[in-house]
């Protein structure tokens, strides 16, 4: 797939078990992911190419992952969740979790030894500011490097 343009967004599916969308700003150098459902193993295929992507292009990325009515993996997907982490241990500058319920912000401990990303969990009443952390620094970053260009 081609570059999304700005505020694109990739409604991959909606199924009885998992709705992925994803979502691209600054260009790419951040990753919108909403979540609902129950994660499969099947997810992992639809939008880990396109996290693969803008990887190869930025070479590191931001993560905002969104949990609405989110209800865990599937065991298949557990799996495939921990070689997406592993495969993306350096990739992930910042990961963001934003979820309704206790367990979500124990993803974000969860996390952290499958990454050197910065994690950090917010409640959704706090979503806003998960957005201005996500993109904390992105604009100045932009910046200085069309300076030097």
């Amino acid at each position: 797939m081609g570059v999304l343009p700005q505020n694109a967004m990739l409604n991959f599916y909606e199924s009885d078990l998992m709705s992925v969308e994803l979502h691209e700003e600054a260009d790419g150098k951040i990753l919108i992911l909403n979540l609902s459902g129950k994660l499969a193993k099947e997810d992992y295929a639809l939008f880990t190419p396109e996290v693969e992507r803008v990887v190869k292009v930025h070479g590191k990325v931001r993560v905002l992952v969104r949990m609405h009515d989110f209800h865990g993996w599937t065991l298949s997907a557990v799996w495939e969740d921990s070689k997406f982490g592993l495969h993306h241990f350096l990739n992930i500058e910042r990961l963001a979790l934003v979820g309704e319920s206790r367990w979500e912000a124990g993803m974000a401990v969860f996390c952290k030894p499958f990454t050197r990303a910065t994690v950090r969990y917010f409640d959704e009443s706090k979503a806003d500011e998960a957005t201005t952390w996500i993109r904390e620094g992105i604009a100045e970053e932009a910046q200085a490097t069309s300076a030097t260009s």
